[in-house]
C-alpha cells in the first residue's frame, strides 16, 4: 500500500496542529467557554432568516402589525445578543492567543540558550530570529481565533441547513446543488495556496539572514564599496519574495470571485424555481426572502472554511519550523548525578584529548599538560594550532572524541557545567558589550555584585578614569555592541567583567590583541593582580605577555611541541625559539 504525498504532508500538518493545541491544555476551561459561546452565537445568525419567513407569512401578508412587531423585536434582540456574544467570544479568544504565543516564544528563547555553540556554527542568526519572531506570529491567527471559529463556521453551515429543511426541503436540495463545484474550487485553491506560503516563508528566512549579515558587516561592506553588489543580491530575494506574494494574491482574487459567482448561481436558481410555485401557492414571498438570505450565509461560512483551512496550513508550515528548532538536540550534557563544581582544588590535566568541531577534520590530536592550582600557563602556536580549541574544550562549549579533561582528578563532565563557567571568567580578542550602561556590561547581571565591587575592579585596572569622563559615568548607556567607545576601552571593560566576579579559573584569549600600546602598558601594570590567586591560561601572539607565565606550552598542528619556561624553551632552540627570533628579529638596515 503507497502513501501519497499529499497524505503524507496531511498527516503531518495534523500531528504538528496537535502539539500545538498541546500549548492550549492550560486554558481549557477559557476555552469551553469560548465553544460554547461558538455554539450559542453560531445558532442565532441561521434563525434570523427563519423569523423572518415567519414575519412576512404569518403577520405581513395577513396584516397582524402586532404579531409583526413582536417578531421585529425578537429579531432585533436575537441580533444584539448574537453581537455581544461574538464580542465576548473574539476578546476570549485574543487573551488566549496572546498567553500562547507568550508561551512559545518563551520556550524559544529558553531552547535557544541552551543549544551548544556547534548549532550556532552552522546555523545562520537570521534564521532564529525567523523563528522565534515571524513564524511565532503566524500563529496568533491561529491561536486567536483559526480554531474556534472553524468550529463555529461548521456549526454556522449545520444551523444553517437545519432551518432550511425547516423552511423548504425542495429549494434546500436546489441549493446545495452547487456545493460540489464550490468545493472543488475550495481544494485547488488550497491546494495553490499551500504551496506558495511555504516558498513563503522560506524567502522571509532568507531575507532576514541576508539583512542580520549585512547589518553585521556593514563597515566591511562600504570599505570594499560593495554596495551595488549586495543590492543587487538582496533586490534578487526581495524579488522573489514579491512574485510569491504575487501568486498568493492572483489565487485569492480568483476563488472569492468564483465563490460569488456560485453563490449568484443558487440564488438564481432559488429564483427560477420560486417564479411559479409562489403564484401556485406551494412557495410564499417570505420562503423567497429566507432563502435569499440562507444562501448568501451559507457561502459565507464555506469560504471562510477555505480562509481557515489556509491560516491553518500556514501555521503548520511555521510550526513545523519552530518544532524543527526545539527538537534540535545539539546540547552538552553532564554526566549522570554531575555536581556543582567547588573550584580549583589541586589541578587541571588534558590527558591525551583528541577533539574535532566536525567529528572529520582533527583540531586536536593527543594533547596533555597540567595546569596546577594557581599557576599561570600560556599557550602559544600558529594560527590553527589548536589554543582556542583547548579553551572551547575546558569551558565545555563543545565536548572532546577521546581522551580526559580531569579537574580536582574528575572528570570535568561530572561537574554541572553551570558551576563550572560560573567559577571561570574569560577575556576574547573580540568584546561583546550589550546594549546596556557600563556598570550592567561589567555585572551581566551577576549576583552579589555591588556597585563598589564594579568600583573597585575599573580602579585597580585603571578603567575608572575614562569611564568617569563619559557622560554618565556608570551609568552611560552603551550603545549597540559598544559602538560609543574606543577598542582599548572596551577590553578594558571586559577585563573589568572578568575581575569583578572573583573567577577561580582565568582564561585570557588574545585579549592584548587590539589593544594600543599605552593601554597595554596600562593593563600590563594590574595584569598581575588579576591573575594572582587564580590558575590562569593564557593565549597570546604577543611572547611579551606571556614570559611570566610558569610555564609555556607551545602547540604545532594540534599537538604539544614542547613546554617549559620563557628561558627553558629559547635554550632549547626549537619552535618557541623560532616564534620569539621572527617576532622580535631586527630588521636589517
Amino acid at each position: 500500500m503507497t502513501t501519497s504525498t499529499d497524505d503524507v504532508q496531511s498527516s503531518v500538518n495534523y500531528g504538528l496542529m496537535r502539539r500545538l493545541l498541546a500549548f492550549l491544555a492550560p486554558y481549557r476551561w477559557h476555552l469551553a467557554v469560548a465553544i460554547v459561546l461558538t455554539l450559542s452565537s453560531s445558532a442565532l445568525g441561521p434563525l434570523r432568516p427563519y423569523l423572518t419567513r415567519i414575519a412576512i407569512d404569518d403577520h405581513i401578508v395577513t396584516g397582524d402589525l402586532d404579531g409583526l412587531w413582536q417578531y421585529v423585536a425578537l429579531i432585533v434582540g436575537f441580533l444584539l445578543l448574537q453581537g455581544a456574544l461574538q464580542y465576548g467570544l473574539s476578546y476570549l479568544m485574543e487573551w488566549i492567543g496572546q498567553r500562547v504565543l507568550l508561551s512559545i516564544r518563551s520556550r524559544l528563547y529558553d531552547h535557544v540558550q541552551r543549544l551548544a555553540l556547534r548549532y550556532y556554527d552552522t546555523t545562520p542568526v537570521g534564521r532564529i530570529i525567523t523563528r522565534v519572531t515571524n513564524d511565532v506570529e503566524v500563529l496568533n491567527e491561529l491561536f486567536s481565533s483559526g480554531v474556534v471559529m472553524m468550529i463555529s463556521d461548521i456549526m454556522i453551515i449545520f444551523w444553517i441547513l437545519f432551518f432550511m429543511m425547516q423552511t423548504s426541503v425542495h429549494l434546500t436540495l436546489l441549493t446545495i446543488t452547487i456545493l460540489p463545484l464550490l468545493l472543488i474550487a475550495s481544494f485547488v485553491f488550497r491546494a495553490k495556496v499551500r504551496l506558495v506560503y511555504n516558498e513563503i516563508r522560506k524567502q522571509v528566512a532568507a531575507m532576514n539572514a541576508f539583512m542580520n549579515e549585512f547589518v553585521s558587516g556593514i563597515s566591511i561592506v562600504q570599505l570594499f564599496t560593495q554596495q551595488k553588489r549586495m543590492q543587487t543580491q538582496f533586490a534578487a530575494i526581495n524579488h522573489e519574495h514579491q512574485l510569491l506574494q504575487d501568486r498568493s494574491i492572483f489565487y485569492y482574487a480568483t476563488f472569492f470571485p468564483v465563490v460569488e459567482f456560485l453563490s449568484a448561481i443558487a440564488l438564481s436558481i432559488i429564483l427560477w424555481f420560486t417564479a411559479n410555485s409562489i403564484g401556485s401557492g406551494t412557495m410564499t414571498v417570505g420562503m423567497l426572502i429566507a432563502f435569499a438570505q440562507f444562501t448568501e450565509m451559507f457561502f459565507r461560512p464555506v469560504r471562510d472554511l477555505t480562509e481557515k483551512y489556509n491560516t491553518l496550513q500556514s501555521s503548520a508550515v511555521a510550526s513545523q519550523r519552530i518544532f524543527r528548532l526545539l527538537d534540535t538536540k545539539q546540547t552538552i550534557d553532564d554526566l549522570p548525578g554531575a555536581t556543582p563544581f567547588p573550584g580549583v582544588s589541586s589541578s587541571i590535566e588534558f590527558r591525551d584529548v583528541h577533539f574535532s568541531y566536525d567529528g572529520q577534520q582533527p583540531v586536536l590530536q593527543g594533547v596533555s599538560f597540567q595546569v596546577e592550582k594557581g599557576q599561570t600557563i600560556a599557550l602559544v602556536g600558529a594560527t590553527g594550532a589548536g589554543k582556542s580549541s583547548i579553551i572551547n574544550v575546558l569551558g565545555r562549549f563543545y565536548d572532546y572524541q577521546q581522551g580526559e579533561v580531569l579537574v580536582n582528578g574528575r572528570d570535568i563532565r561530572s561537574y554541572q557545567q553551570d558551576t563550572i563557567r560560573a567559577r571561570m571568567a574569560m577575556v576574547l580578542q573580540d568584546v561583546f558589550l550589550f546594549s546596556r550602561s557600563i556598570e550592567e556590561n561589567i555585572t551581566l547581571g551577576r549576583p552579589g555584585i555591588t556597585h563598589q565591587d564594579v568600583v573597585d575592579a575599573a580602579v585597580a585596572l585603571g578603567a575608572h578614569d575614562f569611564i568617569m569622563k563619559l557622560p554618565n559615568g556608570y551609568q552611560t548607556q552603551v550603545r549597540e555592541r559598544g559602538a560609543v567607545l574606543s577598542t582599548g576601552q572596551k577590553q578594558l571593560i571586559s577585563f573589568c567583567r572578568a575581575l569583578v566576579g572573583n573567577p577561580d579559573i582565568l582564561i585570557l584569549d588574545e585579549a592584548t590583541a587590539n589593544i594600543d600600546t599605552e593601554t597595554e602598558l596600562l593593563i600590563e601594570r594590574s595584569i598581575s593582580t588579576l591573575l594572582s590567586g587564580r590558575t590562569s591560561i593564557v593565549i597570546a601572539h604577543r611572547l611579551s605577555t606571556i614570559q611570566r607565565a610558569d610555564r609555556i606550552i607551545v602547540l604545532h598542528h594540534g599537538r604539544v611541541a614542547e613546554h617549559g619556561t620563557h628561558q627553558e624553551l629559547l635554550a632549547h632552540g626549537g619552535l618557541y625559539h623560532t616564534l620569539h627570533q621572527l617576532q622580535y628579529r631586527q630588521p636589517v638596515s
